[in-house]
């Protein structure tokens, strides 16, 4: 037997002997009080026979789960430490720890008697009718077992009654027209089974369409639905909908919005002499300001409100929504005031008040944060930014801010000459509209035009400082919900190295590849990201995101320079780069989530360019990568340099990235969060161009094994590198703290017959890695 099997072994045992004690001493029955029992959960049976006829029958079962009420205490392999420290901590000879835990994660005893089966057997029964499985049968036995009991609910399910035919019972009423339209696009459909929730769902969904036509004071509670069962013989029934008796005249009659009136700088003190200040009337709407706060011109697009239109309560919501994102306003009331017209006209008539209060207009903000980031490095950094909101009164806000950081890089042993300090300052001014465009295009958000403006210096000691030179002109805009757009038609980025040291000179001597995507200085071209987000939905239980983008630069450039490689005398980048990163969530139970992840990305450089600049490869290995390789330790391919050396930060990189994740995320106690994961990715080398002029024979055996190794070829697949590990996240109010522990599978860089490992075993603490990071890695 093999040192490495006998170890395993000794493991083992001692895992179990460990599992073994931790169960018996926090085994809690020995502290249930005489004449109680503890209660451990309930559980539904459906019996067979009665499920024949359903299309569904799980998710019935899943709906009755949750009229059980109350839980039973949380256990965790078996061991209930919340009730277990909660018993300990009453003792008279607690310790002082014992009662803090009794206090941080002790859980009270739910004990049998606190659980009223009969009323939850009601509750089921009542939840079944609801669904149309009238006259169903709902019975409980207990299940108990050393001062243990459990609850099982027995269902026997009747055929449930469906829907014969559903019909408006009109009058010569005008509302039941707009009705009718509303049903057009009803849930309710012939053939589906009696549903209470639709039925109401369905009144509150007519209810709204109607407040968009104008129906300023219906209520959903005027319809009424009426089932009538009698006619049929084979569980069938007709459902018609109609108005209640009795309901006001009010209520059923359109509104038009008389006037809107604007108050873009309100005050709660503010008072009736104001409305002899500055007013303005611009495409109906009247603006009151006492001096000119906000150019009526500009507000009124913002505004989806007409005079002399019907009342439309999404665009009234919308254009709150629409306001307050301005960025310029803490409060957005819009009142809606009645004219006694109904009696006279039929209709009736809505004054509109819209009163904007105001945030400072000036603002100074300073944070003092520790940062780690993706490349590595982590240390404390200062920032202060300077806002000037309604800058040029038509909602422009200018965010200059300035910040300094000292990094180091903690991950790996690559740690020497890698300290840096940055400083930058950044302009940005934010217009809340599409120039040139109008934004009453985007009903959905205010789109925004961004300009920016920025220089960063970084000194990376014993190597090199790097000054950059940034701008960009761009839009945001959201589409809907769950989609995002950002384009930047002009992105500019100027980069001078300078003060490189002797070390980093035979760096880049050393790696030709490396030193022509240091040499390409000058960026200019335009990108296009695209995000699809269901994340942001809580009450989705498989949402997706997806997100990519595009980035191409140069070839304005090539032509503005009539095809030469320089524009302004500075050797410009050409390439076209693309990513797209799609990841799915499985959520069920309490906070409990499956993700999974798969990202591509693959740059070209060509015309003016060998190499994609240094700051657009792509890398892999680290926290928000594969977590069981250090920072930019994989790849590209199956190419590796000395590990403990300075120039191999650099050295691993490449145009194409391909990813794959796999979590499970749960929760442990309160803010504290638990994730098991497995990770796979590698980043390639596809432009295989072996020969460069002027090189030197090691220079070209350098390059030739760099691009021999580092090519993606039919065998990737044995070239991902593959861990897989556990971690531990504090969660608190989405900051996350995360430390995850990881350990390769396959390491792409070792000999062929070498790659494949048992992780946590083989290779003892060299072959495992702590990552700690900010934020979830995806």
């Amino acid at each position: 037997m093999s040192k490495n099997s006998v170890l395993k072994n000794k493991i083992i045992k001692a895992g179990s002997c460990v599992c073994i004690f931790l169960l018996w001493s926090c085994s809690v029955e020995k502290f249930i009080p005489d004449g109680d029992v503890l209660y451990t959960g309930s559980e539904i049976n459906m019996l067979p026979d009665s499920t024949r006829t359903i299309k569904s029958p799980k998710l019935v079962a899943q709906e009755l789960y949750t009229v059980l009420g109350a839980r039973p205490n949380t256990s965790f392999l078996g061991m209930r430490l919340g009730l277990y420290y909660h018993y300990k901590a009453q003792q008279e000879k607690a310790s002082f720890i014992t009662k803090w835990m009794g206090k941080k994660i002790g859980e009270a005893p739910v004990y049998l008697s606190a659980i009223n089966k009969e009323r939850v057997a009601t509750l089921m029964s009542n939840r079944l009718d609801n669904r149309g499985f009238f006259y169903s049968t709902v019975s409980a036995t207990v299940d108990s077992l050393d001062k243990k009991a459990a609850i099982a609910y027995v269902i026997e399910l009747k055929k449930p009654y469906t829907l014969k035919k559903f019909e408006l019972s009109k009058d010569s009423l005008a509302i039941y027209e707009d009705i009718a339209t509303a049903l057009k696009t009803s849930k309710i459909k012939v053939g589906d089974r009696f549903d209470l929730e639709l039925l109401k769902f369905e009144r509150q969904r007519i209810d709204a369409a109607l407040k968009r036509k104008g129906y300023y004071n219906f209520n959903a509670d005027f319809l009424l639905f009426e089932a009538d069962t009698n006619r049929y013989k084979n569980k069938k029934f007709d459902l018609f909908l109609r108005l209640k008796k009795g309901v006001p005249k009010k209520s059923i009659v359109p509104y038009v919005i008389d006037s809107i009136t604007v108050y873009p700088k309100y005050a709660i003190k503010q008072d009736s002499i104001l409305k002899d200040a500055n007013v303005q009337t611009v495409k109906g709407v009247t603006f009151i300001q006492e001096e000119l706060f906000f150019k009526p011109k500009k507000l009124r697009p913002y505004i989806l409100l007409d005079s002399n239109a019907k009342y439309d309560s999404e665009k009234a919501r919308i254009t709150s929504n629409r306001l307050s994102a301005l960025g310029n306003y803490k409060f957005v009331n819009i009142r809606f005031t009645e004219k006694d017209t109904v009696g006279i006209d039929s209709i009736g008539k809505l004054n509109a008040t819209i009163a904007l209060s105001p945030l400072t207009k000036r603002a100074l903000r300073s944070e003092l944060r520790a940062v780690t980031k993706s490349n590595g490095f982590a240390g404390p950094g200062i920032s202060l930014t300077y806002s000037d909101r309604n800058l040029f009164k038509g909602g422009e806000t200018l965010n200059i801010s300035t910040e300094f950081s000292y990094e180091s890089q903690l991950s790996g042993n690559r740690a020497s000459g890698l300290n840096s300090i940055a400083v930058g300052v950044k302009g940005d001014l934010v217009i809340p509209r599409l120039l040139p465009f109008s934004p009453s295009r985007f009903q959905y958000a205010v789109p925004k035009t961004k300009i920016s403006l920025g220089i960063d210096a970084l000194k990376r000691s014993q190597l090199y400082t790097l000054t950059s030179l940034n701008t960009s002109f761009g839009y945001t805009w959201q589409e809907n919900k769950f989609v995002f757009h950002e384009l930047n038609p002009i992105a500019i980025n100027y980069v001078n190295l300078s003060n490189t040291t002797p070390e980093f000179e035979a760096i880049l001597a050393n790696n030709p590849f490396l030193r022509t995507s240091f040499e390409q200085q000058f960026i200019a071209g335009i990108n296009y990201t695209f995000t699809y987000n269901e994340i942001v939905d809580q009450n989705k239980k498989h949402p997706i995101y997806v997100a990519t983008s595009i980035d191409v630069a140069g070839n304005t450039l090539q032509l503005l320079s009539g095809g030469k490689p320089t524009f302004l005398g500075l050797e410009y980048a050409q390439y076209a780069k693309a990513d797209i990163d799609f990841r799915y969530y499985l959520r069920w139970g309490r906070e409990q989530t499956l993700v999974s992840r798969v990202y591509a990305g693959w740059g070209i450089p060509y015309g003016n360019s060998r190499a994609l600049p240094f700051v657009k490869q792509f890398f892999s290995g680290g926290p928000y990568s594969v977590r069981a390789f250090p920072i930019r330790s994989l790849g590209p391919g199956t190419f590796t340099s000395n590990p403990n050396s300075t120039s191999s930060f650099f050295d691993q990189s490449g145009n194409m990235r391909l990813e794959a994740n796999l979590e499970y995320r749960f929760p442990i106690w309160s803010y504290l969060k638990g994730a098991f994961f497995a990770d796979a990715g590698n980043v390639w080398l596809t432009n295989t161009d072996k020969t460069m002029e002027d090189s030197t024979p090691e220079e070209q055996l350098f390059k030739e094994r760099l691009f021999s190794e580092g090519k993606l070829d039919s065998n990737w697949v044995k070239q991902l590198g593959v861990g897989v590990g556990f971690g531990l996240r504090v969660d608190i109010q989405s900051f996350v703290i995360r430390f995850d522990l990881a350990s390769p599978i396959q390491t792409p860089y070792l000999p062929e017959g070498e790659r494949l490992s048992i992780p946590f075993f083989n290779g003892g603490a060299n072959n495992m890695v702590l990552n700690f990071a900010i934020g979830y890695p995806f």
